[in-house]
């Protein structure tokens, strides 16, 4: 298969990492879902329509882009259910763009905070090495800073000065 054709492009997206994770897989599941409803409200919804005195969704075509804007809240006037059952289909198309706008964000959302906190448990490890690395520079600087003194006090004491502090 060559390495331009959909099915190649399609097949190496879907199985990548990322599309394994549950919340992508929810929201391309959304995504088909809206899809699906659109199409099946703006087909169901011409019959109720048609017959209607004062109907303004007249075709498929008219009811697709009707379905559309009802599914993105849009909802610019110019088509509206004129009947009960029109209304009812409008309801669920309603219900359901709102459903997968609501899965989408949630899904980017969840993305934006998984890198965060990635990068949050790098950086709290990379401060816990650095912490690890300056205790043992400070407990090393210590002792050879006690080495010291202690050369310095049997210096002093070999040559008959005071008696060093036994505080310690």
């Amino acid at each position: 298969m060559p390495p331009l054709s959909f099915a190649y492009l399609l097949r190496r997206l879907l199985g990548s990492e990322r599309w394994q994770r549950l919340h992508v897989r929810a929201a391309a599941w959304a995504a088909l879902a809206v899809v699906v409803i659109l199409l099946a409200g703006s087909w169901i919804i011409v019959p109720f329509e048609v017959s209607a005195p004062h109907a303004t969704i007249t075709s498929f075509p008219l009811a697709l882009w009707w379905s559309i804007e009802t599914a993105t809240t849009v909802g610019y006037g110019d088509l509206y259910p004129v009947t009960a059952p029109g209304r009812v289909i409008a309801s669920v198309v309603m219900l359901a763009g709102i459903s997968v706008f609501s899965i989408v964000t949630a899904s980017v959302a969840t993305w934006f905070v998984g890198g965060a906190a990635r990068h949050a448990r790098q950086l709290a490890l990379a401060v816990e090495h650095a912490e690890r690395e300056g205790r043992a520079g400070v407990s090393e600087e210590t002792r050879a800073l006690h080495e010291r003194f202690d050369r310095l006090e049997r210096l002093l004491a070999d040559r008959g000065g005071p008696a060093p502090p036994q505080d310690r």
